[in-house]
Parts: C-alpha cells; structure tokens; sequence
C-alpha cells in the first residue's frame, strides 16, 4: 500500500506519523507526505470502493457549501489485493466541547444552504442576467442524491424522487426491512411495517419539505473540533428533510444542549417534531440492525408499535 501512496501522491516522503483513527467500519493512518500531511482511511471490503466514491463525493457537496468544516478530500485508490484506501486532509481534532453551539450554527447553515439558494434563483428570475460574481450553484429540487452513499457500509438508495414521503419510505424505510427481511424474515416487522406506512404521511401534514444538503451520519463519532471550530467527517449525504439529521445525533449522545439550542435557534421545531424524531431514529435503529443484529431489533419494533397505533 505504501507503494502505491507514493505513486498516487507523488511524493518521495511517506512516514506514518502515529496519528490513527477509524471505527467499526474502516481503520485510518495519517502519514507525513512531501506536500503535508494527509489521512489515508483503509478498506479491505469488497465494496469499499463504492462506500469511499460516495464519502468522497459527500465531502466534495459540504466543502462547496462553504458552511461546516470538513476534511478536504484528495482521491480514492483501489488496492492491488482488494478494497480501497481514501486519501484526505489531515486535520488535528480533539472532542467536541468549546465549539458545540458553532457546530449547531453551521449544521442550520449547511441545511438552510438550498433553501437559500431557491430564494436567490427566485429573485434572479425578476431581473434581466445574473450579477457579477454570483455562484453557478443551482437549487436541487428533488430528494436524493447524484450517486451512491454508505450508511456504515450498506448502500442507499438515493436515486431522485420529487416527494419526500415517498422517498423515504421506499428508499430508506421499506429498503432497511428488506434487508432485515433477507437476513430474518421477521414477521412482527413485516406486520407492524403495512401498518406503519399508512401512517406516515399524517406525520407531515401541512408540512413542506424543502430539500436540505445532509452530512447523513451525524452521531458523535462523526463530529470533533480543530482549534479554529467543528468538523464533521465521515459523512452518508444525500438532499432531505433537515430534521433527519437529529435522529441519530439523539441516539448515542455527544452532543450538548448548546448545540440543539443553537440549531433551533435558526431552524425552529415545527409540529409533529418529536413524532417525525421517532421516524427517522426507526432508519437508523434498522440500519444497525442489519449491520450489527438483533440487539437492535427491540428498539425498531418499539418505535414501530408507537407510530402505527
């Protein structure tokens, strides 16, 4: 592999620099390189080409928002014995502490960043030509994304659809309990499920959804600081409804009461919240089901009974 770092980045300097990371899904190395440091995450899986093209193309839409620190990436190789390796910025980070409500800020920000840029697209329609110096960047109006991303290391589905209520049950919902269905066959999951969707749609009634550019993976493992603000990494985006991104930060903590009073501050709760909350947790209480098992089975079929009742 470190022939091939070598080759890639064209450097003659390639020192590990004892500055490591990674999780359950991949393991990471940050290496001193004749043009700076740079962090270089490893893959063995088959498809760790797929997950890294996506996290890459993630990182790429977030830098161009110009909202929330990211790493800057570099370029996905493919290993001679299988996998992939994914080279980016090296960043310093520690935990996640002084900079909490500025990471709250610049979450509203990176969500509102579409939003925004419908509102500009609108007033550009009233005058003749486009100012000087404007952004070639253009309103997404539909839900999904323009390629594969990796939740852990299960793809999703992110082809584009005009309604968000339809992509997210058949894209996230009814995709997860596929899965679960090949693996388990679970037949309490497949009942609770044909009365769960009849539900959703009440659950945004008078509601409008407007499309929001989303890190996809926002629980505490995936947020630090730098000595200048936060940093988000390891992202799964994919243009949806903002409040998606509060499920999993909910699930395992991490996050202070600085950060959600900062994040509402700009982007208040609308009705049906806590209900929708539940809703999104369910994708991630079934994504980690089909990665890690039924220690997770509980916690999907109890949020199942809650919203089909």
């Amino acid at each position: 592999m470190e022939a091939l770092l070598k080759k890639e980045l064209a450097t003659s300097t390639l020192k590990a620099t004892g500055h490591s990371g990674g999780g359950c899904i991949s393991e990471g190395q940050s290496y001193c390189t004749d043009n700076g440091m740079v962090f270089v995450k490893i893959n063995h899986k088959s498809q760790a080409r797929l997950m890294f093209d996506g996290e890459m193309a993630s990182l790429e839409a977030i830098l161009q928002t110009a909202t929330v620190k990211v790493p800057k990436p570099v370029k996905v190789l493919d290993m001679e014995r299988g996998g992939a390796v994914f080279v980016m910025e090296h960043l310093d980070m520690g935990s996640l502490n002084r900079h909490s409500a500025k990471l709250g800020e610049q979450l509203a920000d990176l969500h509102f960043h579409n939003q925004r840029l419908r509102e500009r697209q609108d007033r550009e329609r009233q005058t003749i030509g486009r100012g000087a110096g404007q952004s070639d960047a253009t309103f997404i109006d539909k839900f999904g994304f323009h390629t594969v991303t990796c939740c852990g290391y299960l793809p999703q589905v992110n082809d584009w659809q005009s309604d968000w209520v339809s992509f997210y049950c058949q894209q996230r919902l009814q995709h997860q309990l596929s899965l679960v269905e090949k693996t388990c066959g679970d037949r309490e999951a497949r009942e609770l499920w044909s009365r769960l969707q009849l539900k959703i749609p009440q659950l945004f009634t008078g509601l409008e959804v407007v499309p929001a550019l989303l890190h996809g993976d926002l629980w505490g493992g995936n947020v630090a600081e730098c000595a200048d603000g936060p940093v988000i990494f390891d992202p799964a985006s994919f243009y949806g409804h903002a409040e998606f991104e509060l499920a999993i930060a909910g699930m395992f903590g991490g996050f202070s009461s600085s950060f959600y009073s900062a994040y509402h501050k700009k982007i208040p709760k609308a009705p049906g919240f806590e209900n929708r909350h539940q809703l999104y947790q369910l994708f991630h209480y079934l994504n980690h089901w089909n990665h890690f098992g039924g220690g997770y089975k509980g916690s999907s079929l109890r949020i199942m009974k809650d919203l089909a009742k």
